[in-house]
């Protein structure tokens, strides 16, 4: 028998985080073919690298698409999903894939959903059904409309869909890959993980506590993003903690929050923070484990977080409304509230362990549902919305 050919696109850092366990999940899988194809700031340095990180894992490159117009700002944005979808469609056409799969809810994401959906390739969706701020939330609706099969990390997320007009039988409740790598691996320190990603600024010691801090841009509050991070850098500085601190991502206003972070580096070069570009997906886990509280406008503070009792503080509308556990805080852009909740979490400590958005089995849950769905490429709006969800059975 032919093997089913996967591809998985993925486009950022934080996409390969998110759909690890599948890709290891897939290429394992005696019955499915994995086709990786990279795109987008997953193949750029200043944003880690990522490429590099996920062939020293042992994954093969299928293909690589590059897609970004330089800018970052709501027209470039808007550009390089364009772009991407024609790339995209050259490369579907090249390795003839029997199903795409997309995560969550990026503009990278959208040109993948269009690209396969106008070429009749079955989509799989990871993550669909979730309510967050930002562009994010219609985004993750749409790529929802235009997807096939449905793999929600929660069980609130699948009943969303199913409300959205999907058939019941294309939804499968599997959690979120991304607790999978968790679940999975050593959690302690490593002695040396703070110099291993190398970065610029003060040296951290892994002894005493630390913040760890990743504030992206919100696009639909383009313009405002050195203020908001000049914000985050005052309140964090007022409450005398060191910070490992992580690059934004490629959205629009991604260049106003990294000159706000080079302003004050430069202007402050004294100050306990370290700045990195990326980690890997294994050691980022362990950084947050084992960090005093996690602060910014990330979802891995809300989803990881939950999964590993961090403290988390929430700044921003970028997660409005997203699910989440007992471990976070919600703080608006003000110095003094940003850090009295980031006070308030040092002296809580970790909380309990909460399995909202999965139990470290989701990847095989999706490679084994991937395998044996025969696809149906006609959509049709259903009225089935009464079902009760379960938790997939590996």
């Amino acid at each position: 028998m032919n093997k089913k050919k996967v591809a998985v696109v993925v486009h950022s850092r934080a996409n390969y985080g998110r759909i690890k366990s599948v890709l290891r999940a897939v290429h394992e899988h005696p019955d499915l073919e994995l086709q990786l194809i990279l795109g987008a700031s997953a193949l750029l340095h200043r944003y880690g690298n990522v490429r590099s990180v996920i062939e020293a894992d042992g994954f093969q490159v299928a293909a690589a698409v590059y897609t970004i117009v330089e800018g970052e700002t709501p027209t470039t944005m808007a550009k390089s999903t364009g772009l991407g979808i024609i790339e995209l469609a050259t490369i579907f056409e090249n390795l003839k894939p029997n199903v795409v799969v997309t995560v969550a809810d990026r503009f990278e994401t959208m040109s993948t959903a269009i690209a396969a959906a106008y070429m009749n390739i079955p989509l799989a969706h990871t993550q669909g059904g979730e309510i967050t701020g930002s562009i994010d939330e219609s985004v993750r609706h749409a790529i929802t409309k235009l997807a096939h099969v449905h793999f929600p990390a929660t069980r609130r997320s699948a009943e969303n869909v199913l409300r959205m007009g999907e058939d019941a039988d294309r939804i499968h409740w599997t959690g979120c890959p991304a607790m999978d790598v968790i679940a999975n691996i050593d959690l302690s320190m490593p002695r040396d993980l703070f110099r291993k990603y190398r970065g610029v600024g003060a040296e951290l010691d892994e002894k005493r506590p630390y913040l760890v801090v990743l504030q992206h841009p919100v696009t639909t509050e383009y313009g405002s993003g050195f203020s908001q991070i000049t914000s985050t850098l005052n309140a964090v500085m007022e409450t005398g903690v060191q910070a490992a601190w992580l690059w934004p991502n490629i959205d629009a206003g991604s260049d106003d929050v990294s000159k706000g972070l080079r302003a004050f580096r430069e202007g402050r070069p004294d100050a306990p923070i370290h700045f990195y570009r990326n980690f890997g997906v294994e050691d980022y886990a362990r950084l947050i484990n084992n960090c005093a509280c996690l602060v910014g406008n990330s979802s891995s503070g809300i989803r990881e977080g939950s999964f590993l009792g961090v403290p988390a503080v929430n700044i921003g509308s970028r997660q409005g409304g997203r699910e989440h556990g007992g471990n976070v805080i919600h703080s608006p852009y003000q110095e003094e509230k940003i850090s009295s909740a980031i006070k308030q979490q040092l002296s809580h400590g970790k909380y309990a362990r909460e399995i909202i958005f999965g139990d470290g089995k989701a990847g095989k849950r999706i490679a084994n549902i991937l395998a044996s769905t025969e696809f149906r490429i006609q959509k049709r709006l259903s009225r089935d919305n009464m079902l009760e969800f379960k938790l997939v059975e590996i």
